[in-house]
């Protein structure tokens, strides 16, 4: 009898040290999936930012490609002509201007899509270099251009232009750096 109660006792306790065992496992399989699952989301993220970094460096070299197209437009009349996309003949000089307000405004339209600024920045700096009369007059040039981009986020920053320039018309201050409301980044 004795050596039964020995026996069943040894039996439970190596079920309990099996059990016990299976637990501890089990608790260490559990460990070992949250920690995989949180290297998979690093990993995720960690390729988020690797995308989002090309996309800003394959915006910022076409940005330079696209300053060296206008530099030699700008620096040569007869290239200046293939650029003659305005909705009306202008002198070559005023070709030129053309052209270096694209540059401005298209160098800004770049250091927003790269993150160097806000929206609110973007539209501050916008209300600033539309104060002149030539930056004006270059947009209303090409707005049958713009009208094509419908639909894309260079649109919509278009059309924030677009309500700033009118608010700019219509106020009745000459402190146009308080005239609009700068949006707030989405």
């Amino acid at each position: 009898m004795a050596t039964r109660k020995i026996g069943i006792q040894g039996l439970r306790s190596a079920a309990a040290a099996g059990l016990g065992m299976a637990a501890g496992a089990l608790v260490a399989m559990a460990a070992q999936k949250q920690a995989m699952d949180t290297l998979h989301e690093r990993l995720d993220q960690l390729e988020r930012h690797a995308r989002t970094q090309q996309q800003r460096s394959n915006l910022a070299r076409q940005q330079r490609q696209h300053w060296e197209l206008l530099s030699k437009a700008i620096d040569d009349p007869e290239l200046a002509e293939v650029l003659d996309i305005f909705e009306r003949p202008v002198t070559p000089e005023r070709r030129r201007q053309y052209l270096f307000a694209n540059a401005l405004y298209t160098n800004l339209l770049c250091y927003y899509r790269i993150g160097n600024m806000g929206r609110d920045e973007f539209f501050k700096h916008v209300r600033g270099i539309f104060q002149n009369p030539i930056v004006r007059e270059y947009w209303y040039a090409t707005q049958q251009q713009r009208a094509s981009l419908t639909g894309t986020e260079e649109a919509e920053l278009g059309r924030l232009v677009d309500d700033l320039l009118l608010q700019l018309d219509e106020a009745d201050t000459d402190e146009w750096w308080v005239v609009g409301e700068p949006p707030t980044d989405p």
